[in-house]
């Protein structure tokens, strides 16, 4: 249980290329961090739809479409072009953007601290736009340019999960710990 009253801070934002098997099982690769995590926001997507019956809501549907919202950080890592954008390394180290570049899907997770404990989160099936490119010229002070990604997550096409949240107990310290170790896959869900 969450005991956190408040939440600031964002840290360990790791991701993990989604691999999707010929049979349509779902693994990920190795994950890898995106240092320099200055600022995200994602709002939920879905509407709710009420049926109406003996003049009054009798019923009320709800759609959950997942997330969507921007990630700011200081520096993408090349692997992130490489693994994520599709984008080549060639011999001299430079990274070549081609048309033909297909970005996959990957595992989105990152840390919130509290004002007890941090609390880790997984986003199972998230994709990104190319980042936009943006410099500017240093002045009296220097100000770093950053990167922002824009994020759309949506449910494993295996499981229908869309996100799984663990905030740090006396309980799972162990997997709290390694949790970004390798893509969470949660236990059997208690009512």
């Amino acid at each position: 249980m969450d005991k956190n009253k408040v939440k600031f801070g964002l840290s360990n934002v790791h991701i993990a290329k989604m691999i999707i098997g010929e049979e349509g099982d779902i693994t990920y690769g190795t994950t890898f961090p995106i240092k320099g995590a200055v600022s995200l926001s994602l709002d939920a997507e879905g509407d709710s739809e009420p049926f109406y019956a003996d003049n009054m809501k009798y019923y009320e549907s709800y759609a959950n479409n997942g997330y969507t919202g921007e990630l700011e950080v200081a520096k993408l890592p090349e692997q992130f072009y490489t693994e994520i954008l599709g984008q080549k390394q060639d011999t001299n180290g430079g990274i070549l953007e081609n048309i033909n570049d297909t970005i996959s899907p990957f595992a989105f997770m990152y840390q919130i601290e509290g004002d007890q404990t941090g609390t880790r989160f997984c986003y199972y099936n998230t994709t990104v736009s190319r980042p936009s490119t943006e410099a500017n010229t240093t002045e009296d002070t220097k100000t770093p340019d950053t990167e922002t990604l824009s994020i759309t997550t949506s449910a494993r096409t295996d499981t229908g999960d869309v996100r799984y949240k663990l905030p740090l107990t006396d309980e799972n310290k162990v997997a709290y710990n390694a949790f970004f170790d390798a893509v969470p896959e949660p236990t059997e869900a208690s009512v």
